[in-house]
């Protein structure tokens, strides 16, 4: 074996070693929280069941969705719980190859990115899906019995905590592409205008079809990119002392 196959195949090795341990983590997680499953689910659609009329309930239209929804919720939380270990695990693979200066921004931003993606999981869940499931037990003709399905209350809560989860990681997003040169703070901030129109179409795609939710996201992701331009305001001084140090 040459010596350039060893350290491919050791870095290999470290990476399937990481990898089965966040796997073990998040099987971890799931087996303590199986047990609490449908208490976890009742807590998901709680937004939505303070709302629905008395007449209304929520059903399953699945032979399996009784077991399978709160499964199912079970797993994805679990992930949740186990992103921190996950990126610490990708962070240990990664900085042994990294230099100390991008060490220095890695670290924070690591951190930040974390914290932002849970924020966004939590605004979506105590402003967005009280605000949204409002709007739509309140539209509904007179006559018509609100009996969601189990299955599509998760798919539908997933789909807004996974989007706003991301759009919250923006301020992150633009500083790493101020850091690495792929655009200047001068340049976002002269395209203000297409970025605010392009938070709405993002809006209208990755959320459901209405405008409550599209108007929702896209306000929070305009404000975290001037977050983010504000925060990359910061690389210039830095940039400034490492060309005096040289």
């Amino acid at each position: 074996m040459t010596d350039q196959e060893q350290p491919l195949i050791a870095h290999l090795v470290e990476l399937r070693n990481r990898l089965l341990r966040a796997v073990l983590l998040v099987l971890v997680i799931f087996a303590g929280l199986f047990y609490f499953a449908n208490d976890l689910y009742l807590i998901l659609v709680e937004p939505l069941s303070v709302l629905m009329p008395v007449e209304g309930q929520m059903i399953a239209t699945g032979v399996a969705s009784p077991f399978l929804v709160p499964f199912k919720l079970t797993f994805v939380l679990a992930v949740l719980a186990a992103v921190p270990f996950i990126l610490h695990q990708i962070w240990a693979f990664i900085s042994p190859g990294l230099y100390q200066h991008e060490k220095k921004f890695a670290i924070p931003l690591l951190l930040s990115s974390i914290l932002l993606f849970y924020a966004g999981i939590a605004f979506a869940y105590f402003v967005v899906l009280p605000l949204v499931f409002g709007f739509f037990t309140g539209i509904g003709p007179e006559g018509i019995s609100f009996m969601p399905d189990i299955s599509n209350i998760l798919d539908f809560s997933l789909k807004i905590f996974f989007a706003f989860g991301i759009a919250f990681e923006i301020p992150v997003a633009t500083f790493l592409m101020v850091l690495s040169g792929m655009t200047t703070v001068e340049s976002l901030s002269g395209k203000r205008p297409y970025i605010f129109l392009g938070c709405f179409v993002v809006g209208m795609l990755v959320t459901p079809p209405d405008v409550i939710s599209q108007t929702i996201l896209a306000l929070p992701m305009y404000l975290l990119f001037e977050a983010g331009v504000l925060a990359s305001r910061l690389i210039r001084p830095q940039e400034a002392e490492a060309s005096e140090a040289e």
